[in-house]
């Protein structure tokens, strides 16, 4: 069994087919979704699939980009839902910051602000956290070990292949490895994989986003995590059954998924 830890199949790009996505994803060996919270406008229909589909988890939170929608209370009213398995995805992104030096600062500021209150809200519901970082890896890691995170733990998203990040997996972190795994230009991501504990790492899609070779261009779907799983076999030098049943036990163990 595969499980795809991060798939926006809340997503309108879903919406017309669903049942035939997750039909292939079953094909394919993938029994197990996790829908990341990031927006709040889309939470009701994350819940409303993980209602609807025994396979379909949610967590719940807000993106970096969507900071100024947080609201605490609508994601409280959801958390205690036995379908919900973490908070996020949250954390910092640095990338399309611009204005002045005083309006990027006010940005961070915020996103920061926005950020610790997610690990709050984790801590005190005790979920893993789901932690978006983009270009940002000092200043999240600071955070995340300021207000000791790693007592819940959770994953970096999409690993971005910062060393600096990398020491996380002493403290309670994994890392989730996608589709740009599989990228030509994804050298610095294939170097750094061999470093990261076997035991911290889980396997994810971003669907309908970061589609895997020899997909790219279209769009992303669970049953890609077979490409990911195979790849991650391929560099790691063990058999791609190895690395199922590796990624889905961690998988498993940080978000309490039967």
């Amino acid at each position: 069994m595969i499980i795809d830890t991060h798939i926006h199949l809340d997503d309108e790009r879903y919406r017309e087919d669903l049942d035939e996505v997750l039909q292939r994803a079953k094909q394919g060996g993938v029994e197990r979704y996790i829908i990341p919270g990031a927006d709040i406008t889309t939470l009701e229909r994350a819940v409303e699939l993980a209602e609807q589909y025994e396979s379909i988890y949610f967590s719940v939170g807000i993106h970096p980009y969507d900071k100024e929608q947080y609201d605490e209370k609508a994601l409280e009213h959801y958390i205690n839902h036995p379908k919900c398995v973490a908070v996020g995805e949250c954390g910092l992104d640095y990338f399309r910051l611009e204005g002045s030096d005083e309006e990027i600062a006010e940005d961070k500021a915020l996103q920061k602000e926005i950020f610790v209150a997610q690990i709050a809200l984790a801590k005190r519901y005790k979920k893993p956290l789901i932690i978006h970082i983009r270009n940002a890896s000092h200043d999240s890691k600071v955070i995340l070990q300021e207000h000791n995170a790693g007592e819940v733990g959770g994953v970096l998203h999409c690993y971005n292949a910062d060393d600096e990040l990398l020491s996380l997996a002493n403290e309670n972190f994994y890392f989730g490895i996608g589709g740009v795994l599989t990228f030509k230009n994804a050298k610095k991501l294939v170097n750094v994989l061999s470093k990261i504990p076997l035991e911290k790492l889980i396997i994810e899609t971003d669907g309908p986003y970061l589609t895997p070779h020899p997909h790219r261009g279209e769009r992303n779907e669970p049953v890609y995590t077979t490409l990911v799983r195979d790849k991650m076999a391929e560099l790691l030098q063990e058999n791609s059954e190895f690395i199922e049943d590796l990624t889905t036990k961690n998988a498993q163990k940080l978000f309490h998924i039967s």
